[in-house]
């Protein structure tokens, strides 16, 4: 079955499977065709007697039909006959009644054909991004016992170590303990050059060893790591529907029973008021059933927003759900987080400030290494970094983060405050206020004023000009929420040419700031980050948008995850998304016009079953076709 369905059983798509050619049902449908072949030979020499001809023309039928019969069957009997299956089994068996019988089997026919070529055009495309995503690795190599085996790389467990030869695939997240290699990450972040990884370094599930044999300890379970979070997602991508999916499985669970009214009409009253025959009207009355099938807009309006996901996964973005597709587009704001979406987020201590008398510089660094050693803050860890001190974490007691503002903790026998502002003016500490530009670290010792350094950050290159692309693709307003201070945010701004900076935010601050703007603005709006403090922001979004590297709560919480870290992502997928929506939107146009031509061509009996049949498959055709386009959207936008 088309996938669509499987995740949408009210979809009034096609009830049978598609992975690959049934060979039953392909005998079976070449014998029908020989048998029609037979039938209409027969029938225009007249060699048969006209009922033995019937005959073969009914076992051509069968042979030929007997799955969308069986389908229309199954479901009258489960309430819900209303889909293609019903008008063309009515369609036909119709045209049977009345004489048709080369136009009742072609009927069948050339809807085998044209179906066999949606689904073609359909898998094809749906085979290209799953081999373009496909990280997921078949095995890990273990040593149990002393000897190395082949495991499922579900039953490794932390802490164990695994051997990753030449060529094979980083089954598992971990640290090299072990030899040195480079590695391909190209399907995981699009960084095309080899990463060397040295003992110590850390590697990626899904990423190709195309160095040395290395060994690797294990530091998150499978079902933790990046390579099944991002085949999970993008499995799921298509369970969330976008609003015009929603609507067009509604139009044609409404539209199928109201044609099929209309036909009834054609039927019954078009001989009183058109003065023709009943076995006129009745001809057209299966035209307009035939013409009415909604396959078209229930198979490509999906696949086309399938093939806009499977598009921005193969240039590193992963969307969890069509439904984002569908709103990307009316975006018109766009809020930034600063660290490590537009900046490197890779901070350097630049300026030590002692405040304090009979004080040296490596006393006044350990305070604050020490009281930082406990914290996953970025700043932390760069203030770890930059200073390089061995830390003997049984001196620190009472550890306490204050989200925001900094740390406070008992070390030894002192009472060690270190952050920003608003953490020394709570405890009514007495510091000096820096103008310079940067992220300054106050630190306090037993509520006296040591001093502070100095951190800055660099702006992540490209930055620049994706800001400056965004107006191109309709963005209106672009803003900076920053917890750095208004110093350090204006200077970005100015930089950047950001429209709008709030600093000094904490967290609960940005989730109003984005209830704020956007009820200002009037418009859905964006958010992009990365760290852990952005989870709930990304989450209050219309469209939440995380960088790969970020957080695991970032990443969980985001709608869209740009796995390479490139803030240049964002401009490929507004450009994917409104090329998405924009052929979507000309094939429901195409596909209505279409329909309500024909209908009329066929209610007026100008045109025939034929021409009805091509009406219905080759629409479906041309939609699924023009949905392919999709791939080849950075030479249209």
């Amino acid at each position: 079955m088309h996938d669509e369905c499987e995740e949408n059983k009210d979809c009034h798509c096609h009830e049978h499977e598609h992975e690959g050619i049934d060979k039953n049902e392909l005998l079976l449908t070449i014998l029908g065709v020989i048998s029609y072949i037979i039938a209409v030979i027969c029938y225009k020499k007249q060699v048969l007697d006209l009922t033995f001809n019937i005959v073969i023309y009914v076992i051509s039928y069968i042979l030929i039909g007997y799955e969308i019969l069986l389908n229309a069957v199954k479901k009258l009997f489960k309430k819900d006959m209303f889909d293609e299956n019903f008008l063309m089994s009515i369609a036909t068996i119709g045209a049977l009644v009345i004489g048709e019988y080369t136009e009742a089997v072609a009927v069948l026919l050339l809807y085998k054909i044209g179906e066999f070529l949606q689904d073609l055009a359909s898998d094809r495309a749906k085979d290209k991004i799953r081999s373009a995503i496909d990280l997921r690795p078949d095995f890990a190599n273990i040593y149990i016992n002393g000897k190395e085996e082949k495991v499922n790389p579900s039953d490794v467990n932390i802490g164990d170590v695994i051997i990753v030869k030449t060529g094979e695939k980083i089954p598992l997240d971990g640290i090299v303990i072990k030899g040195s290699t480079h590695v391909d990450s190209s399907a995981l972040t699009g960084e095309s050059k080899p990463l060397k990884i040295d003992v110590d370094g850390e590697v990626l599930s899904g990423s190709i060893n195309i160095g040395s044999v290395i060994e690797i300890k294990v530091t998150k379970n499978y079902k933790n790591s990046t390579v099944y979070k991002m085949v999970e997602m993008i499995n799921n991508a298509t369970k969330n529907k976008s609003n015009t999916e929603k609507f067009i499985t509604k139009f044609a669970k409404i539209y199928t029973p109201i044609v099929t009214i209309f036909a009834i009409v054609i039927f019954v009253l078009f001989p009183q008021i058109l003065n023709i025959s009943y076995s006129e009207s009745a001809s057209r009355a299966l035209k307009f059933l035939v013409v009415s099938c909604p396959c078209a807009l229930v198979i490509s309006i999906p696949l086309g927003f399938f093939v806009g996901v499977g598009v921005c996964s193969k240039n590193n973005i992963l969307v969890k759900g069509t439904n984002y597709l569908d709103i990307i587009p009316q975006v018109k704001s766009i809020l930034f987080d600063k660290t490590g979406t537009l900046t490197n987020g890779k901070f350097e201590i630049v300026k030590k400030n002692i405040c304090i008398e009979n004080v040296d510089e490596k006393p006044f660094l350990e305070y604050i290494a020490y009281a930082e050693s406990f914290s996953n803050h970025y700043l932390a860890k760069a203030i770890l970094n930059s200073l390089n001190i061995t830390i003997d974490k049984n001196r620190i007691k009472n550890h306490r983060e204050l989200s925001g503002k900094g740390i406070r903790v008992s070390l030894d026998n002192d009472i060690v405050i270190v952050g920003n502002d608003k953490i020394m003016k709570e405890n009514n500490i007495d510091f000096v206020n820096q103008e310079e530009v940067g992220s300054v670290i106050h630190l306090a010792v037993n509520n006296k004023y040591y001093g502070n350094i100095i951190l800055e950050d660099t702006i992540k290159q490209g930055s620049k000009s994706v800001l400056a692309s965004l107006k191109k693709y309709g963005i209106k307003k672009t803003y900076l929420l920053t917890g750095d201070s208004r110093k350090v945010a204006s200077k970005v701004k100015e930089i950047l040419g950001i429209d709008e900076v709030y600093s000094n935010l904490l967290p609960k601050e940005k989730q109003e700031m984005v209830k704020e703007i956007s009820k200002k603005d009037g418009c859905k709006v964006a958010f992009v980050g990365d760290g852990i403090n952005d989870g709930p922001v990304i989450a209050l979004s219309d469209v939440g948008i995380a960088m790969g590297n970020g957080s695991d709560l970032a990443v969980e919480s985001a709608d869209v995850v740009i796995l390479n870290n490139d803030i240049g992502k964002i401009i490929d997928l507004i450009k994917i998304s409104k090329r998405t929506k924009s052929i979507v939107t000309q094939n429901i146009t195409l596909i209505l016009i279409d329909k309500i031509a024909f209908l009329i061509l066929s209610g007026l009996g100008i045109s025939s079953m034929w021409e009805a049949v091509f009406a219905d498959v080759g629409i479906s055709l041309i939609s699924i076709i023009n949905s392919l386009r999709i791939v080849r959207y950075k030479n249209k936008i």
